[in-house]
């Protein structure tokens, strides 16, 4: 079986509570240190197999190899994965069961991750996810006043747009954002508006 570790809290002993997420599930598992292991990482790929266990009520994480990217060598690339990583687990940690689009998300943006910004990459997986959600605001009606929005927009957590007099936020083009909600794509928005964008992102999905 193959997954992300979303998440990961040490207990007794050493030992760890892993959290997985596979194709189609969530997966909260027991480590045993006792035993040899390969290391494991917040935002690792890994294959594994989920044992039942007669010393946790939890199955037990084991047979545990690291499926590793060149990136993950990247200090930059890695910190930046592993902190968009850390937002599914948030998002997804009530969650038993789900659809592949989420893993198949994160399959999507390893494969690219070393060729970009990263950031930007996250970023156009997030409209892709909210998207997917049925939460993406694409007709620029604003939160706050419910008017339409002229011009220059401001988006909020969730990437909920409004008026700049209504958020208090230094807004973005609209025809950049528009862009980036229609097409999925970053390419004219500068460094600036992506890490402006990074930010709000990082408040939470």
């Amino acid at each position: 079986m193959q997954g992300y570790i979303i998440n990961f809290n040490p207990v007794k002993d050493e030992d760890l509570i892993v959290t997985v997420l596979t194709r189609d599930s969530i997966l909260t598992l027991y480590r045993f240190y006792g035993a040899r292991h390969s290391h494991i990482n917040l935002g690792y790929k890994i294959d594994f197999e989920a044992k039942s266990s007669t010393r946790s009520s939890l199955s037990q994480l084991s047979g545990v190899l690291h499926l590793a990217n060149k990136w993950n060598l990247d200090h930059g690339r890695m910190h930046v994965w592993q902190s968009y990583i850390k937002l599914f687990y948030l998002h997804l940690k009530d969650v038993d069961e789900i659809n592949s689009f989420y893993f198949d998300l994160l399959e999507e943006c390893s494969a690219i991750w070393e060729m970009q910004n990263p950031k930007r990459i996250a970023i156009e997986a997030y409209i892709k996810l909210l998207e997917y959600e049925g939460r993406l605001h694409d007709e620029f009606i604003c939160f706050n006043c419910e008017l339409p929005i002229d011009k220059h927009i401001s988006l909020v957590r969730g990437f909920l747009p409004a008026h700049e007099k209504c958020a208090w936020t230094e807004p973005f083009d609209e025809l950049f954002i528009k862009e980036l909600f229609s097409k999925k794509s970053s390419l004219f928005l500068n460094d600036e508006s992506i890490e402006k964008l990074w930010k709000i992102m990082m408040e939470g999905f």
